[in-house]
């Protein structure tokens, strides 16, 4: 299978607790792959949690060293990298997007409201209606997350280690469609 990647990196991209951190540390052992997760990237370049950035320098700072920090992993090869949440609302994280394979984690909003019911960390869910919060931010991003190579609706119950096999599954078809555009 990486030798159909060629060593082209797989950009997970899906709403906060979609599983794209631990779903690609599972497609980046199956695959021989290195992983990074850019909100970890973050968290080291800038010294200080997502949490502390957002509180002390705004979101629009977070979202800079975000976009910062992808176009400088896009560089190196046979990664896949686990993105935040919010990575597809600047359309210049796109052209970086655009160097690898995207996939979509798309998660029903239930169900990712189960996963992150205790969440005390995530700074866009400190809000009164985390429900309502989270629904209207998967609203605003589905039409830019639909744009990936590959989408992948996740089904309440699923591994991850499912997940990761139906994407190594599916990868083969996308390439063979992207070939055919060329």
């Amino acid at each position: 299978m990486s030798n159909n990647l060629q060593g082209i990196n797989l950009y997970l991209i899906g709403m906060m607790g979609a599983g794209k951190t631990t779903v690609g540390k599972l497609l980046a052992q199956h695959l021989g792959y290195g992983f990074l997760d850019t909100d970890e990237v973050i968290v080291k370049v800038a010294g200080k949690s997502i949490n502390t950035i957002f509180a002390e320098a705004g979101e629009s700072t977070f979202r800079q060293l975000e976009s910062k920090v992808l176009s400088e992993v896009c560089a190196y090869t046979k990664l896949a990298i686990a993105t935040g949440g919010g990575i597809v609302m600047n359309s210049n994280n796109w052209s970086y997007l655009h160097h690898g394979l995207i996939v979509w984690l798309d998660v029903p909003v239930e169900l990712l409201y189960k996963r992150l019911l205790n969440d005390t960390i995530r700074p866009l869910l400190q809000d009164p209606e985390p429900q309502e919060k989270l629904l209207s931010l998967l609203e605003q991003r589905q039409p830019l997350y639909a744009q990936a190579d590959l989408g992948i609706r996740v089904r309440e119950g699923e591994t991850p280690q499912e997940i990761a096999a139906r994407i190594v599954e599916t990868i083969p078809s996308v390439l063979k469609s992207n070939e055919r555009k060329e």
